[in-house]
């Protein structure tokens, strides 16, 4: 089919009337079914994107034809009662409707064109126009529609030109914000086509961007490189569930490159507790909301719902021995720490270690391991004794509970509200990497990811290896998670802090505000002093960010 060239008038008139043209134009506002929670899809972004797009002339399709979509939703009336009083009128959903049968159709509707396309200057001595033919909606249309909304909503946003823009790699360099506004083009052209299962299309795409990024170069490289790796293990999945065959044409380098061992994994999380707040801080206000809950207790009890998924010398801990130690009041007579994991291996190791901190620090200590996946855990196994105070800590391992089907977590918050706790200390990531869309996911994760690759531009420079090891072996393997795993093997269910405290009301638990927004910046400048990081404080959570981009939250919760 040819292409469908709009005139410079008709260009003209988009940015004039904005989203009211938009629909004259074919795009069709989304249904709300089609939106999960948290997406902000408005007219004015939709507005914004299409005149920030490139040259409107041509109309792409997903069938690789310049033709907008053939929607059976969309349904055009014009009243005759004169040339200039045409009236076009979309109607979706439950309002769809049929058209009067008294209304008699125009001539540009009976051989198949549209006016609103072309322009009515257009069509006058133009008779032949490609007509549009009918075609019953394929699934390769509904990727289509998601990809616009989401490429309308962040490709060519503000935010993404200044991030691009503001990517300054410490090791020297400027990556050139045209080039930025490319690579992630780029990036979200392959993540369609993978979308699609365009098999064809993705490995070009993939082999051609293997040699456009690097791991020694600047953050949005860097980022790309993961999320390549990412984009090339999901399309080998979706065609080879087996794992019987590669992919088809060859890939870029970059994406034959062997899984992280055990120990590599480990060192990148020591690096990143040792270089990066954001584990920190969650230690920190978690420790400081249970050192409240247990003011004036003398026998204390910690069920850490995580121990295994964590650090392998329990840091948290012995920093909340030292403060208990050093309290007004005295220690407590006794602490109790249980800790729930997958290896028994691992977590007696963490016990040793605590228990030789706490008996260098004077305080009777007793460590339980509980050998258990979460959803699996009972009130029994956690040996609640009476007279205690307990405290149920939870440092970025409730997001691994949440499911399609969302039943497990919820599982797993009742029966913590049954305990009774004093406190429930909850640190999660603050982003939205849980929707039902793979290319929503996708985007919310590029941006999210790319503020933390910025974040260690500012830490170190471009050629450690410490940060590489960050990078691949700690990130990239939670940005592999998320865009390669489905079903259960997508454990990095990352969600909102306003969806997580819809959650916890639901489940019967209560907010209790964090009410230490200076003991926190203190904190920060004294451990980790960098201009860019952001500390906030919204509805009773503490959320630290790298310039103004939410990264992590912390909250406080009780029965």
């Amino acid at each position: 089919m040819a292409p469908v060239v709009m005139e410079p008038t008709c260009q003209n008139t988009l940015k004039r009337k904005g989203p009211e043209t938009l629909l004259q134009l074919g795009c069709r506002y989304p249904h709300n079914d089609d939106i999960e929670s948290g997406d902000d899809i408005t007219p004015h972004g939709l507005s914004y994107a299409y005149k920030n797009s490139p040259p409107l002339g041509i109309y792409p399709s997903p069938d690789h034809t310049t033709s907008p979509p053939n929607d059976d939703t969309s349904v055009i009336t014009q009243e005759n009662n004169g040339t200039n009083s045409e009236r076009y009128r979309r109607m979706n959903g439950p309002a769809r409707q049929k058209r009067n049968a008294s209304t008699p159709l125009v001539e540009s509707e009976k051989n198949g064109t549209f006016p609103f396309l072309y322009g009515e200057e257009t069509l006058k001595g133009k008779p032949e126009v490609e007509k549009f033919s009918p075609k019953k909606p394929q699934f390769r249309d509904h990727i289509w529609k998601y990809a616009q909304m989401y490429r309308a909503e962040t490709c060519m946003t503000v935010d993404l030109e200044e991030a691009v823009g503001n990517n300054t790699p410490a090791g020297g360099g400027e990556i050139d914000p045209g080039e930025g506004v490319e690579l992630v083009q780029r990036l979200f052209a392959c993540a369609e086509a993978v979308a699609c299962r365009d098999a064809r299309q993705a490995a070009k795409i993939i082999h051609d961007l293997g040699y456009l990024v690097s791991p020694y170069g600047s953050s949005l490289q860097r980022v790309a490189t993961c999320f390549i790796r990412g984009l090339a293990v999901r399309l080998a999945v979706l065609l080879n569930p087996n794992g019987c065959s590669s992919l088809p044409q060859a890939a870029s380098p970059l994406s034959q490159v062997e899984e992280p061992s055990k120990g590599e994994k480990e060192e990148a999380l020591r690096l990143v507790y040792e270089q990066c707040p954001y584990i920190p801080f969650g230690h920190f206000a978690a420790n400081v909301a249970i050192m409240e809950a247990f003011e004036g207790e003398d026998f204390v009890h910690v069920v850490d719902l995580g121990m295994t998924s964590g650090l392998s010398c329990g840091l948290q801990w012995c920093h909340l021995i030292e403060k208990l130690v050093a309290r007004r009041g005295g220690p407590p007579q006794l602490l109790r720490i249980t800790g729930i994991g997958s290896s028994a291996a691992t977590m007696a190791v963490i016990g040793a270690q605590i228990e030789a901190h706490a008996q260098a620090m004077d305080l009777a200590l007793e460590f339980q391991p509980v050998e258990a996946a979460l959803e699996n855990v009972v009130a029994s196994m956690l040996e609640i004794r009476d007279g205690e105070a307990l405290a149920v800590n939870s440092v970025v391992e409730l997001h691994c509970v949440v499911k399609e089907s969302r039943g497990s977590l919820n599982a797993v918050l009742q029966a913590i509200h049954k305990l009774r706790p004093k406190v429930l200390t909850l640190v999660e990531q603050d982003a939205s990497h849980n929707g039902p869309f793979f290319l929503g996911r996708f985007m919310e994760a590029l941006y999210y990811y790319s503020a933390i690759f910025d974040s260690l531009d500012a830490i170190l420079p471009r050629s450690s290896t410490q940060r590489v090891k960050m990078e691949q072996f700690y990130f990239g393997e939670e940005i592999k998670n998320i865009v390669s795993c489905e079903g259960p093997a997508r454990v990095e269910r990352h969600e909102r802090v306003d969806q997580w405290r819809r959650r916890m009301s639901r489940a019967g638990f209560q907010s209790s505000p964090l009410k230490i927004i200076t003991l926190a910046k203190a904190w920060l400048n004294q451990h980790f002093p960098c201009d860019g990081y952001t500390l906030t404080e919204e509805k009773g959570c503490l959320v630290l960010g790298w310039r103004g981009k939410p990264i992590i939250a912390a909250s406080c919760w009780k029965c």
